[in-house]
Parts: C-alpha cells; sequence; structure tokens
C-alpha cells in the first residue's frame, strides 16, 4: 500500500490557469472571427517557436544582464541562453531577417500563440497568455499605421461590439521622446529611465494622474506593500511628463517650452498623427471609433512612432460579477528598429496585438461569446459488460456519430445509476439504454434528460413519478438514430423560445 504521507499535492503555480471546454471554445470562436477580418485586409498565417535565442530578443529584454528578469530564461548543452518568447513580435521580427530575400514586402502576416512574463502575477496579470498579432513590414509610411487602427476598429464591430463601447487611441512616441529630450532624459545612458517613465504613463488608467506622479518620481507602495521604485524625476520633469501625456478632455497640449519645439521628433510625431487622423477620417472613421489620445504610450522601449490601443468603454461585470471597465484589450504600434538590428538596415514595421484571454473574458460577460449551440454527447450506457453487448453498443454510438450527432459509449465500470449520473454531470442531452429486455425484442430505450430534469422539478412524488415516466420513450433499434434527431430538435426548439 501507497504511503500516504508521500503523496504528491495537486496545486497549480500562481499566475497561472486551467482553461475548461468552454473557455476553449469560446476564444475559437472569437479567434475564427478576428482571423476572418485580418485575412480580409490581405494577412496571412504564420506561426514561430515560442523558445528563442535570448538575445534575438534585444531591448525587448526588461533586463539583459539578466536574462530570467522578465522572461523565463535556460541554457542549451552549448550554454547558449535561451528564454520562452515574451510576445510574439520580437520572434516575428527574427522570422522576418532570416527569410527577408524570400518574403513579399511589405510583408503582411498575423499570428496567434501562447507568450510568457517571469514577472509578479497578480489580478489580471499571468505568467502565460495568449495574443493574437498582425503585422506589416516594409511600409515606412504612416498609411500602415492607419490601417492597423481601422482593423482593430473592424475587428471590435466584427465581434459584436458596437459604437460607443469602444474607442481605438492613437498616439506617436515622438511626441513623448520630444519632451523627454526637453527635460534630459534623451540618449542611451537613459534607457532604463526612459522606460521606467513609459511603463508608469501606462498606468494612468489603473492608477490616475497621483499614482503616476510617484512612479514619475521616488516610487510607489501599493495596497500589498509592495514598493515599486520610481524614475527618479523632479517636480517639474514630471509635470512636463504629466502634461504631455494628459487625457483628450483635459485639454490640447498647447505651446510646449522652446525646448520641446526645436525637437524634430516631437514635429515629426505632431505631423504624423495628423497624417493619420487624415487618412481614417477619410476612410470614413469618425472620432466615435478611431481618436488621437496623447495619453496612449505603450510600456516597451521598442516603439519608435505611432502607438494605439484598443479600449473597452462598456461597463462589464467581471468574473466575479462586479461592474468594472476593462480598458484596453489590445494595443501595438510602429517597431522600425526591430527587424533592423538583424539586417544592418533600416526595415520599416508595425503591428498590434490583441489580449485574447482579456477579449474573451469581456465578450463572454457581454455576452457576445455564446456557446450554447455546442451541445454535450449523448451517452450510451453499458449495461452489460460481455463483448457481444458491448459491440452492439458500439454499433449504435457509430449509428449516430455517422448521423452527426456527438455521441460517446459509457466506458467505466459502473452501474446504471452511476452511469446517469455521468451523463447529468456531462450535459448530455439523450440517454440510450439497452437492457437484456430491450435486446431480445430489438429495441432501446431513449431517455430526453432535459426534458426528464424539468418534469422532475414538477413532479410530487413517487407515485406520480412511476405514472408519467417522464421523457423516456421505447423504439426499434432501427429507429435509434430518427428518434434522437427528433428530441434534439425539440430540445433546441426550447432553448430558441428561451425555455
Amino acid at each position: 500500500m501507497a504511503d500516504k504521507s508521500e503523496k504528491m499535492k495537486a496545486r497549480l503555480p500562481r499566475g497561472l490557469v486551467d482553461r475548461g471546454a468552454d473557455d476553449i471554445r469560446a476564444v475559437e470562436k472569437m479567434m475564427a472571427t478576428i482571423r476572418s477580418v485580418y485575412e480580409l485586409y490581405g494577412f496571412e498565417s504564420v506561426d514561430q517557436p515560442m523558445i528563442e535565442y535570448t538575445d534575438a530578443l534585444g531591448k525587448f529584454l526588461p533586463d539583459q544582464d539578466r536574462p530570467n528578469e522578465g522572461v523565463f530564461s535556460f541554457q542549451d548543452d552549448d550554454d547558449q541562453w535561451l528564454s520562452l518568447r515574451y510576445d510574439l513580435t520580437a520572434p516575428m521580427a527574427r522570422f522576418v531577417a532570416e527569410n527577408f530575400e524570400r518574403l513579399p514586402k511589405p510583408y503582411r502576416s498575423y499570428r496567434s500563440g501562447w507568450v510568457f512574463r517571469n514577472e509578479k502575477p497578480g489580478p489580471g496579470r499571468f505568467r502565460q497568455f495568449m495574443q493574437f498579432d498582425a503585422d506589416t513590414v516594409g511600409t515606412p509610411g504612416v498609411a500602415a499605421d492607419a490601417e492597423m487602427a481601422m482593423m482593430m476598429a473592424d475587428v471590435m464591430e466584427a465581434l459584436g461590439i458596437k459604437r460607443g463601447d469602444y474607442v481605438i487611441r492613437v498616439n506617436n512616441r515622438k511626441v513623448l521622446d520630444g519632451v523627454l529630450e526637453a527635460i534630459g532624459l534623451g540618449g542611451d545612458e537613459n534607457v532604463g529611465r526612459r522606460l521606467t517613465v513609459l511603463r508608469a504613463i501606462d498606468k494612468l488608467d489603473k492608477l490616475g494622474v497621483e499614482g503616476v506622479r510617484l512612479l514619475l518620481g521616488t516610487g510607489r507602495k501599493d495596497e500589498s506593500g509592495d514598493f515599486t521604485k520610481g524614475a527618479g524625476l523632479d517636480n517639474v520633469q514630471a509635470e512636463a511628463i504629466l502634461h504631455a501625456t494628459a487625457k483628450p478632455e483635459l485639454g490640447d497640449l498647447g505651446h510646449p517650452d522652446s525646448a520641446v519645439r526645436a525637437s524634430q521628433s516631437f514635429n515629426e510625431g505632431v505631423a504624423e498623427l495628423s497624417t493619420i487622423e487624415d487618412l481614417v477620417r477619410a476612410a470614413g472613421y469618425g472620432e466615435d471609433r478611431i481618436v488621437m489620445d496623447r495619453s496612449v504610450v505603450r510600456g516597451l522601449e521598442y516603439y519608435t512612432g505611432p502607438v494605439y490601443e484598443a479600449e473597452l468603454l462598456a461597463e462589464i461585470p467581471n468574473e466575479e460579477g462586479k461592474i468594472v471597465r476593462f480598458g484596453s484589450v489590445g494595443g501595438g504600434g510602429r517597431y522600425d528598429g526591430l527587424v533592423s538590428r538583424f539586417r544592418g538596415e533600416p526595415v520599416p514595421a508595425t503591428g498590434f496585438s490583441i489580449g485574447v484571454s482579456r477579449l474573451m473574458t469581456a465578450l463572454k460577460n457581454l455576452g457576445k461569446l455564446d456557446t450554447s449551440d455546442v451541445i454535450a454527447p449523448v451517452v450510451v450506457l453499458t449495461m452489460d459488460k460481455d463483448t457481444e453487448s458491448l459491440g452492439r453498443y458500439q454499433k449504435m454510438v457509430a449509428e449516430l456519430r455517422a448521423a452527426g450527432i456527438r455521441s460517446e459509449m459509457y466506458l467505466g465500470g459502473a452501474g446504471m445509476k452511476a452511469q446517469l449520473k455521468y451523463a447529468d454531470r456531462r450535459g448530455s442531452p439523450v440517454a440510450i439504454i439497452q437492457g437484456g429486455d430491450e435486446r431480445a425484442k430489438a429495441e432501446v430505450q431513449i431517455k430526453d434528460l432535459i426534458e426528464g430534469a424539468r418534469m422532475s422539478a414538477e413532479i410530487a412524488d413517487n407515485a406520480e413519478w412511476r405514472a408519467a415516466r417522464p421523457a423516456q420513450v421505447t423504439v426499434a433499434e432501427s429507429e435509434l438514430v430518427r428518434e434522437v434527431r427528433k428530441i434534439l430538435a425539440a430540445q433546441a426548439e426550447e432553448r430558441a423560445r428561451g425555455k
């Protein structure tokens, strides 16, 4: 007998989740819709591995001197550092650079898959989650960025999110870069501080102005007592950043000081934003779908120009039933330096990434991802366990499957009561029963489990139950498929009527 004291405890690591059939179906349904929009725009599917050489991630890494800081890394037998991908963009850049000569330019592609973060998990922050990206490589003009914003607006509406419940926000990192240069944070020596600033601004919606002001300064302690070190800016520098990234409703950027006005980066960013706005408006996308918003910065260092986010404006119940505003469900921007790292020549690129799990949760809670049309399998009970009987049960299952009806033969060793309990837990609509008496007559009993459950709730006592024999019929074996179809059709009609 095994020693129970040595039994291993089953436990899921923090920051990870198990997924059930309903969630998987919801994701697949949502992704099929997104895929149809991407392909309508002319994007083609491609996939890269989950593991890359760590140095291929480049400045994508939060800390290049500590490969396990922010990413999950390990060394192979040649002492080469490898990492689980942090997102889908860096592997895409490596792929394009490696296959540059044979790919059409511009190269328009999309991909989906799991990404991994070696960061402290918390509410809404996971160590593993799924993204769905679209990227255009080889187009220097901001027309490609305008198209990304329009495509994301079309994705939202294809998913059933009506206008007024979402918005695509667009900004340009060059505008903020000009401000950073003006306050003394330009140059390679300030890369780390700039990244801290970007991550702080990226939390405006979550922490508000005062919380971000703390992160721009000495730092902030959260509700759990954990302290996040700030960017170390003085009050003048912090106010310049907060002013430059204020929400549109707080007013225009105004008249920047002379140092900002002299910044080539700042002026280029303003001009590019103006061009993007002209393009999306000319295509018929109004401010109810796409807006220019200088508070959008994105938290990664590699963005070099326009950046954008898809935000849900509707107040939606979360997993706990609380009404919340979900906020951003995707974002992206221009990253002209990623492919160029491998090529040693300018290679412009822009792309958008959708947070699949976050968007799926929002859509399910909005009632936009109904998977109730997936019917659980019909269960054929195994009343007798001899080979001949099992063969007859399996034949019934095969006939049902051949007719396109999901079905299974019970493969456990329990009796009839436990088998019916199993069918109930599976949510099965119908159970098929054939014991010795039915077999001698070449008949089967068919139980409508949905109707049976409804009627049993209405019947008061056992005598009435025995007289009613709710939702159960006996038919010839040859009528099995026809009768099951009839029952399933009746159940579907009742669902359609909302019963």
